[in-house]
Formats: structure tokens, sequence, C-alpha cells
């Protein structure tokens, strides 16, 4: 019994212990309390915020700015094929080589093309000579009476010399000829480009018209950006544009120079009873199509190589 009364004295000894906490330290507890409750609502509210206007810049970037990450760099390739035959007797150029508008590329063995200047000079130097010679006899008759000769050999003498001097005129476009084929041997770049693909060696013989060498000309390159139609109306000619290579993190500046007027168009194509073939589609599905739009480079980097073919991302940023 004793004992149920000394618990009972140390609980109310303890009650009144925790009713003695002064009253400013429970306030403080309590606004901390608060404090902790309403943080996670502040912190969402703050998010929403900002994620707001930066949902609305990216999605004005992306639907204002048109792009597309189908882009490709192009170039001319100019195609060098022989205009002569024969063996190839020099290749002064390399696989990748760069190489100056009127540099040497190939020499086609000429003997025979020089053979054949001698040949055309001597038939000119005889021809000339017929025909002066005939022209001398026909203004001998010329002279002459009718009593000394007839009218139809003077006309005979005259006729003669004109197809001697036509003759003539024949061998000097010969020997034009042929000096421009003894030229061609010689085969030098039309183009400031890079020599690509190299298959030509020494000793190959080349024959007409069949390609040799082949030439990226460095001063053509351009973008092809590959627009959706629907992307179309924001775009016009001399838009500045930026250019994002694949394999380069510097941007390569340009602007919009063309937009094409034509794609192909798998409809209407005719079959082999001359009908149109037209493919069937779903008619809740829309693809947009893709328009070539032509992008003038104005400025590459410094480091940044461009080569026929590369991946690229164009955007194009039309004036405010």
């Amino acid at each position: 019994m004793a004992d149920v009364e000394l618990r009972s004295g140390h609980a109310a000894q303890e009650e009144g212990e925790g009713n003695d906490i002064p009253n400013h330290l429970a306030g403080n507890r309590a606004l901390t309390k608060a404090r902790l409750r309403i943080a996670p609502f502040l912190i969402t509210l703050a998010t929403i915020a900002l994620a707001v206007p930066l949902g609305w810049a990216m999605w004005e970037a992306y639907m204002g700015a048109p792009w597309t990450r189908d882009g490709t760099v192009r170039a001319y390739v100019v195609k060098i094929a022989p205009e002569v035959a024969g063996r190839i007797v020099e290749l002064p150029v390399a696989d990748n080589q760069f190489v100056h508008k009127n540099d040497l590329l190939v020499v086609i063995d000429p003997t025979n093309y020089a053979i054949a200047v001698g040949q055309a000079t001597a038939v000119v130097a005889q021809a000339r000579a017929n025909a002066d010679n005939a022209q001398r006899e026909a203004r001998r008759r010329a002279k002459l009476t009718n009593l000394e000769t007839s009218e139809e050999e003077k006309q005979t003498y005259a006729s003669n010399a004109q197809a001697a001097e036509a003759t003539y005129q024949q061998a000097v476009e010969n020997l034009a000829r042929a000096r421009v084929d003894l030229q061609r041997a010689s085969i030098r770049s039309p183009v400031n480009g890079y020599v690509t693909n190299l298959l030509a060696q020494l000793g190959d013989y080349a024959n007409v018209g069949q390609t040799e060498i082949s030439l990226v000309d460095a001063d053509s390159f351009w973008v092809d950006g590959y627009f959706e139609e629907t992307n179309l109306g924001g775009i016009q000619e001399g838009d500045p544009a930026n250019i994002k290579l694949m394999g380069y993190s510097e941007v390569v500046k340009g602007h919009v120079d063309s937009i094409a007027r034509g794609i192909n168009v798998a409809n209407a194509q005719p079959n082999q009873a001359g009908l149109a073939s037209v493919n069937p589609i779903f008619t809740w599905v829309r693809l947009a199509q893709r328009v070539p739009v032509r992008i003038h480079i104005d400025q590459v980097p410094s480091g940044v190589r461009l080569v026929q073919g590369m991946t690229a991302t164009v955007e194009v940023h039309p004036p405010q």
C-alpha cells in the first residue's frame, strides 16, 4: 500500500513539472510544426511557377522556330572522264588530296596524238600547195581569150581551184582537232576540290567517257533540310539558320537559299496498262510530307570539316 502511494506521488510530481513548461516554448514548437506542414506546399507552388514559363519557352522554341534533324550536307561532285583513250602514264594526285583549279590530274600517253599532229601538219602543207597551184592555173586560164581556150575549160579550172581550197580548209580543221586531242591527253582539274574514291592507277587503260577521277567541289557545299510541310509557312528565303552537325559541337551559320517546288509523288504513277497507281491509305492517318529546303552556308567554324553526306540538324529563325 505504501508502494502504491509512493508511485502515485511520483506521477503527480511529474505531471506538475510538465505543467511548469513556459508558454513561449510551447508556442515555438507549434509554429515549427505549422511551418513544416506548409513547406511542401510552398515548394510545390514554386516548382509549378518555374515549370510553367520554362515549358512555355520550350514550346515557343519548338513550335516558333522550325527545325529538323533530317538534314544532309550536300556538294557537287565533278566526274572527270577522258575525251581520248590511252594508257595512263602520269597520275600526280592521291586519294582525298586537295587540288586547285587547272592542276594536273592525269596524263594519257600522248605518243599517238603527237604523231597525229605531225601528220596533220604535213597534210595541211600539201593541201596549201595544191590550192595555190590550182588558183594560179585558174587565173591563167581566165586571162585567155575564147580563141585560146574554151569557156568550159575556164570553168573547170575555176572549180578545181575552189575544190583545192576546200581541201586545204579541211586539212586545217583536222590539224586543229589533232592538236585538241593532244591537249586532251593531259587532264586538268576544272574546280577547286578534293579527289575522292580514286581507283585509277598508273598503267591503266583509260577509255573515252569512262569516269577515272571524281572531285568534290570545295566551293559548292550546302545543306538540305527536309522540313515537314506544316513548317513551311514559317520559312522564307533569307531567314537565318543554324546548322548543327552530328560530329561537332560548333554551330555552322547559314541562311535559307531556296525552297523546293516539287517532290516525288507515289500516287498517279502509271502502271503497265497506263493507269494511275493509287496507294490505299488510312483516312484517319495523315503524314506530313517532307520538303527540301536549301540552306546556304555562310560561316564554318575553325576545325569543322564539311563532308558530303554528313547528318545535320537545321533550325531556321524567322524574323520576329
